[in-house]
């Protein structure tokens, strides 16, 4: 296959609250070293990841850090990640909005961006107006552009406000009518960023159909960034997960896709247990116990198991129930349980819930425990605790799909004689 973009080892840096190096002398001392002595910019050695939920350790910070993969011409390639991790940086480098701090791109054909809402829009000018606009900046004559203005027009459904100022568009209009415009003008590359976001459900799923169309029909290539892992799912083929600056992942979307959520929903202990002075105190409730109990050293799918909670009451009379919601790798919520509304007495409370074997799949889990006050919440005990369940088949079948795996379903199975 033809490679039709080419990330060389990519990184781009960044000095955090300041343009360029922010001092006259550091600004010289950089132009001497690069341009006379011809030796490395020296505060290209300088530079803490990019983990925005750490204190900086350094003024200058890598948003990219050695980027390298190629995609070939044809691809839906999504890019996922946390918010921070360099995805939109990524796609302005190949949109050429801003340079690689090192390392080059290689991209063969024009390419279309819809990065932000409205990008490239002239606000004075009218739809139509910015239609001819993108056009020209993309490469096309004028009669390319009249050729396909109607169908454009027809696609971002702004037929009526199409000779009126963009400024006067609703941000809804705007990614309608920017979409519209970068998967018609013929793009070979097609960059879209968290856009489909702001349309509405409609306009999504027609959308996701037209990048299908571009990709699979026309045989051009798509990088598309999105929050939502089903649009990822449905439109893409392979996938790159960031994380804090650099690749963490590549290959299959499913697969990538899978580790990303797993990564995100299940976090915490297996188990936490306290003492009544180390616990910790919400409300008239001291937690001392979040954890799943059973028999031997692993879970498998066909053992039962116990979700077991202990806490302290300080307040004489307070009406209180135990409601624990079980959630899968993939964040859905699988089922919740709770204890009967008691008025409860100053003292020490244990809720045990008793899970029969054969449920669940193997798989990551998680718990989130509401403390329910009178049917409201309480308090939640966010990620209470997580537990693995391994396969407890012995035959062939090692993994099944699914949310649930009843092994109470009842069967028949007998060979059927022809009349």
């Amino acid at each position: 296959m033809t490679t039709a973009i080419e990330f060389n080892h990519i990184s781009k840096q960044y000095r955090l609250g300041l343009v360029s190096t922010g001092t006259l002398s550091h600004d010289l001392k950089r132009w001497w070293t690069v341009n006379i002595l011809r030796k490395e910019d020296p505060y290209l050695k300088v530079g803490s990841v990019n983990d925005r939920s750490k204190k900086a350790d350094s003024e200058y910070v890598w948003a990219l850090n050695d980027i390298d993969f190629k995609v070939e011409r044809g691809d839906v390639v999504g890019i996922i990640g946390k918010n921070g991790a360099g995805k939109s940086t990524l796609l302005k480098l190949l949109s050429r909005v801003t340079g690689p701090t090192l390392g080059t791109i290689k991209a063969k054909g024009r390419i279309g961006s819809l990065l932000e809402v409205g990008t490239g829009f002239h606000p004075e000018l009218t739809g139509k107006e910015n239609i001819f606009m993108n056009g020209a900046i993309l490469g096309m004559t004028k009669s390319e552009i009249n050729g396909k203005l109607d169908e454009i027009v027809d696609f971002s459904g702004c037929e009526r406000y199409i000779d009126t100022p963009v400024k006067r568009y609703s941000s809804g209009m705007k990614v309608r009518l920017g979409f519209a415009v970068a998967a018609h003008l013929d793009p070979e590359i097609l960059v879209v960023d968290e856009v489909l976001a702001v349309g509405d459900a409609e306009f999504q799923k027609k959308a996701i159909g037209k990048m299908q169309d571009v990709a699979q029909g026309e045989g051009r290539t798509v990088l598309f960034v999105s929050h939502n892992m089903a649009s990822i799912r449905q439109l893409c083929q392979s996938c790159v997960l960031l994380e804090n600056g650099r690749v963490k992942s590549i290959g299959e979307v499913h697969e990538i896709v899978d580790q990303y959520l797993e990564q995100e929903t299940l976090r915490g202990e297996e188990n936490k247990e306290w003492t009544l002075q180390t616990g910790p105190r919400h409300g008239s409730i001291t937690i001392l116990k979040s954890a799943v109990e059973y028999k031997g050293s692993n879970l498998n799918s066909a053992m039962p198991f116990d979700l077991v909670y202990e806490f302290y009451n300080h307040e004489e009379g307070l009406t209180l129930a135990v409601n624990p919601h079980v959630y899968n790798s993939q964040n859905v919520c699988l089922f919740n349980v709770e204890t009967q509304m008691e008025r409860l007495s100053k003292g020490y409370y244990r809720a045990v819930f008793h899970i029969p074997g054969g449920l669940f799949c193997a798989g990551n889990y998680r718990v989130n425990n509401m403390y329910v006050n009178r049917n409201t919440c309480y308090f939640m005990d966010r990620n209470a605790h997580r537990f693995e369940v391994l396969n407890g088949r012995s035959d062939y079948f090692d993994h099944y799909v699914g949310v649930y795996y009843p092994t109470m379903v009842t069967h028949e199975y007998a060979p059927k004689l022809l009349k």
